[in-house]
């Protein structure tokens, strides 16, 4: 009976959300206030009737209720109660009803908290969100319905992937899909601010907090994944270019973009036309990412389906929404002039060699991503885009980001000078040269890839600690410190950010410049030398899971004759699932992660063993913690999260109707 209630509401909703992508738009068009009210009621319905619908499919989950198709497919009773839960979007169908809960979440937020928004925009956002999370309600009702019935029932499931089953994926899909889905809010305020005829600072004001939460919830989601990769395939990477993450690091890209536009349009009212076009397509890459994991168009280890038919629906959204908002934004950008002025050297045109860069970073990733597939419809041959390509042509727009990022936040707006800006960064810049000079001195034979990261992002870390301490203004050293803690949070989270970014330049170029790696066969007993550290392979015995059977080794690490850990790697086989997964395991440390893999069992009685030692490889995920922390606190102060309750005088005239 729960899951018929479960599928009743999601129909439900459904309908709810065709009735509100249309009502509120007449009534903002004809000026019905009661039309244009009706939005807000309707978007809380729509999110506590999806909540439900979602409610009634963890309740299958977590009671093994097998009569339900989806839970036979995913699930098993043996399997642990977070493997459970976690179940509900381990899978295409359950995924894609956690997609539509936080399109509607979103947009029950944005009637919630937006208050201080004009009815007739207020109106026009909502009815867009609801045209979005209508085209997902009917993809989810009529080709992957999650509450399907079993004709017959079986005992028991057949379990969950079991690459899947670890601590990092249960996290790792619902942040990265909140910060997938919150761009749909953005669109829908860049596609609304279209249809009024109206982008002015108060916009830029409004739709930042929004861009910014989902940026942060990107870069954890993103984060996580990497994580996982890192520790759970046992290929010791954190990112191999496959095409799932870059459909994560596209919109993730341009989502830093819109932020930093936003922030132009909000202070000068220039770049209008430029951030409304980042909005829709950082919204356009989240569709793109949803299209390749679910159409199996292209090979991916990560792919949640490979149906040709849901493909063909995805790229129908894809093409309803991406085509009628570029097809509105020609016949209105033009329209949108700016009324901001500022010289070459200056805030603003530092944000734009910003937005330059992180765009066509944006589309090296997307043409590396889609080449394989343009080159076989195109010429019917096969290639492969990997590592190599990614690494010499993305490379050079980080490297160049890196070098604009501390100067720029520096600059005045308006005008500038840049003399002036990098004397005061003269100190930063020395800093940075200096470790970059004493880890070239260090190493003997290397490339350059390890002192040239490590002097940026030290550049990016001390530049956004000098950013700091010139805001602080001038006085004496105690007074500056005061200053600089009562400096608001935007400003702290900014720095932050940045910092994070240099941090995780420098764990990227400490692991890719620096790793030892070490493969060989070993008895149980035999000691071996990695990297400065000894490595005992003590013993190897069989150790019952919940739902799996691990061949489990015992390895020493030893820093001279003193023993500084014992680690665990495993082999597991899950029967159910007849599916082997290897667990790696890590002693970390803050400059260097010992990672050892137990391979097969050889002939001679013997064991394949890998070990690695990473350089600084923490430093990726720590970085990647600090950017989400210096979203948060500048999500945490109050003039970016509230908007003017009302335009300012004298503000951006409406565009002309076409």
């Amino acid at each position: 009976m729960v899951i018929e209630l479960g599928h009743f509401a999601l129909t439900l909703a459904f309908a709810i959300a065709l009735v509100q992508a249309v009502i509120p738009l007449i009534g903002a068009h004809k000026g019905w206030s009661g039309w244009m009210a009706m939005a807000e009621p309707a978007a809380t319905a729509q999110f506590l009737l999806t909540a439900f619908s979602f409610g009634a499919l963890t309740y299958a989950f977590v009671t093994s209720d097998f009569s339900v198709s989806l839970v036979v497919s995913n699930s098993h009773t043996l399997k642990p109660m977070l493997y459970k839960v976690t179940g509900v979007w381990g899978n295409h169908e359950g995924s894609m009803l956690l997609w539509v809960l936080i399109l509607t979440l979103f947009g029950a937020m944005a009637a919630w908290f937006g208050g201080g928004l004009p009815p007739g925009l207020r109106a026009r956002v909502l009815a867009v969100q609801s045209a979005i999370s209508a085209a997902f309600f009917a993809f989810v009702l009529f080709t992957s319905n999650p509450f399907t019935r079993m004709q017959s029932i079986p005992f028991d499931g057949r379990d969950l992937n079991p690459l899947l089953q670890d601590p990092g994926l249960a996290f790792h899909p619902p942040f990265l899909y909140l910060g997938y889905v919150g761009l749909s809010i953005c669109f829908s305020f860049a596609v609304a601010a279209l249809i009024e005829g109206r982008v002015d600072a108060a916009w830029g004001r409004w739709v930042r907090p929004w861009t910014l939460a989902a940026w942060v919830f990107l870069t954890i989601g993103i984060a996580l994944g990497s994580w996982w990769a890192y520790y759970e395939l046992g290929w010791g990477g954190f990112w191999f270019w496959d095409p799932v993450e870059n459909a994560s690091f596209m919109p993730w890209l341009i989502s830093a973009a819109l932020l930093h536009s936003a922030i132009v349009v909000e202070k000068r009212e220039a770049l209008k036309s430029w951030t409304i076009l980042l909005a829709i397509v950082a919204f356009g890459f989240s569709l793109i990412g949803a299209f390749i994991t679910r159409s199996g168009i292209i090979t991916s280890v990560h792919a949640f389906a490979s149906d040709p038919e849901r493909g063909m629906f995805l790229l129908l959204i894809l093409g309803v929404f991406m085509g009628g908002a570029l097809t509105l934004y020609a016949a209105r950008a033009t329209a949108m002039e700016a009324k901001g002025v500022f010289s070459t050297v200056s805030r603003e045109s530092a944000l734009v060699f910003n937005n330059i860069l992180l765009a066509v970073s944006a589309f090296v990733v997307f043409v590396g991503t889609i080449w394989p597939l343009f080159a076989e419809m195109a010429f019917d041959r096969k290639l492969s885009v990997g590592a190599p390509f990614f690494n010499m042509a993305f490379t050079p727009f980080m490297v160049a980001l890196a070098l604009l990022l501390p100067i720029g936040s520096t600059l005045p707006w308006k005008r500038g000078r840049l003399g002036r800006a990098v004397r005061a960064m003269l100190p930063a810049m020395g800093l940075a040269l200096a470790i970059g000079a004493l880890a070239w001195a260090m190493q003997t034979g290397r490339s350059a890839l390890g002192p040239v990261g490590l002097a940026l992002g030290t550049w990016l870390i001390s530049g956004a600690a000098v950013d700091l301490w010139l805001r602080a203004g001038r006085a004496g050293l105690v007074d500056r410190l005061r200053r600089i803690a009562r400096l608001p949070r935007a400003d702290w989270g900014k720095s932050v950010a940045h910092a994070g970014v240099g941090i995780t330049m420098i764990g990227v170029a400490g692991v890719m410049a620096w790793e030892i790696e070490d493969i060989r066969v070993a008895q149980i007993g035999d000691r071996f030398e990695v990297g400065g550290y000894g490595i005992s392979f003590e013993n190897v015995e069989d150790v019952q899971g919940p739902n799996y059977i691990s061949t489990m080794a015992t390895m020493g690490v030893w820093r001279g004759e003193t023993r500084i850990a014992t680690l665990t790697p495993e082999k597991r086989v899950y029967p159910v699932a007849r599916m082997p997964t290897t667990e790696a395991a890590l002693d970390i440390g803050f400059f260097r992660d010992v990672y050892l893999v137990i391979g097969d069992p050889q002939v001679n009685g013997g064991w394949a063993i890998r070990s690695y030692i990473k350089p600084f490889a923490n430093w990726i995920w720590g970085g990647s913690i600090i950017m989400a922390l210096g979203g948060l606190l500048s999500l945490s102060d109050r003039r970016v999260r509230v908007a003017a309750g009302a335009r300012r005088e004298g503000g951006a005239a409406p565009l002309p109707a076409e």
